[in-house]
């Protein structure tokens, strides 16, 4: 009797055996699968993003783009008309803390006096820069020898955004991306404005220096 029973339940414990190894095998074919849908993220963690400045010349602002977005928009002074704003394509190719003012017979160094202001955005083209200014009354206004001016808020604020090899887009007409970035035409009055700063003159400063423009 007792060999009648027990192939039975050798059978028994066969068969459980059995299910308990499917059921381990099934767990970690399930563990195999999350990993591998945790370890392929939608989005690559610290995808750079892309910034652009875009300067209108006929508004005097300038807007800084990241990702096509605007990100914020500044009040400029442009070149007056006898010593313009350089137009086109360019990009960041310098950025100095607490510039020097260097001009022939002249250096200043940081300082409430500096024409440069607190922050210097070199641009690639020789003598050409985005930059502070002591003479926050030329904002909004025609009056530089050919820099971008800001107030001193505003540079220390778009120098910290911004980085060498970002794009910078100077404008001379209000083109269909000028008008989405900024707005209405500037009104005839307004455009009309155009000032030269007392004591600068409208000579060139040396290709090397960073002279007021």
């Amino acid at each position: 009797m007792t060999s009648r029973l027990s192939r039975p339940a050798s059978q028994s414990q066969a068969a459980i055996r059995r299910f308990a190894t499917f059921i381990a095998l099934a767990a970690i074919a399930a563990s195999r699968a999350t990993a591998q849908t945790v370890a392929q993220p939608e989005t690559k963690p610290g995808a750079q993003r892309t910034r652009r400045i875009v300067v209108s010349i006929p508004d005097r602002k300038l807007a800084l783009l990241e990702d096509d977005r605007v990100v914020k928009i500044y009040d400029v002074a442009v070149g007056a008309p006898v010593s313009p704003s350089p137009t086109g394509e360019y990009q960041i190719a310098q950025r100095l803390e607490n510039p020097s003012y260097y001009h022939p017979g002249v250096v200043l160094g940081a300082g409430a006096n500096n024409p440069l202001g607190p922050r210097w955005i070199g641009l690639n083209v020789k003598g050409f820069g985005i930059h502070g200014t002591n003479r926050p009354n030329s904002i909004g206004k025609n009056a530089s020898h050919g820099c971008i001016r800001l107030r001193n808020r505003d540079i220390q604020d778009l120098f910290a955004r911004v980085q060498v090899g970002d794009r910078v887009s100077l404008v001379a007409e209000r083109t269909g991306e000028v008008a989405g970035l900024f707005g209405p035409a500037p009104d005839s009055t307004q455009a009309a404005q155009t000032i030269v700063a007392k004591n600068e003159s409208a000579t060139t400063p040396d290709s090397d220096t960073r002279g007021e423009r």
